[in-house]
């Protein structure tokens, strides 16, 4: 079964949000009102709330990285993400771990880049090549 995720968090400040999630990733804004705004986030809904982000640490053990916990993702095929890297990197996103290639030859091997949004909020995107290797043992 195929299905879309909705995922509802919330953020410091919304005009910030819209800017970031509209402007800088090139997600289309649907519905809003002066407290939250959804977004068409890669073809998923995001519902951004105005309150207190969630309190993360860099506790996720991933190859040799410890990455924020906890984090909202995303996969991508492997041309949309390359496309997305360079927008990010031309926008000067600053990244918490640079576009890289992980698990290299290995099943499971993919594209990966985390970066914050402006609440603070982690976000990792992954690119696939083949969409196979995701769930690769």
């Amino acid at each position: 079964m195929r299905s879309l995720f909705h995922l509802a968090i919330h953020v410091t400040d919304l005009d910030a949000a819209r800017r970031f999630y509209g402007d800088v990733l090139g997600c289309a804004e649907g519905r809003s009102t002066d407290s939250w705004v959804d977004f068409d986030f890669f073809g998923h809904q995001l519902s951004l709330h105005l309150g207190t982000p969630f309190p993360v640490t860099r506790t996720g053990r991933v190859g040799d990285h410890m990455v924020m916990m906890p984090h909202l993702g995303v996969v991508l095929p492997l041309s949309d993400w390359l496309a997305l890297a360079d927008r990010l990197e031309m926008q000067g996103v600053s990244f918490d771990i640079p576009p890289q290639i992980r698990f290299q030859g290995e099943p499971g091997e993919q594209r990966t880049m985390f970066f914050f949004d402006p609440s603070g909020n982690p976000i990792e995107v992954k690119g696939f090549a083949d969409f196979d290797g995701l769930f690769a043992a």
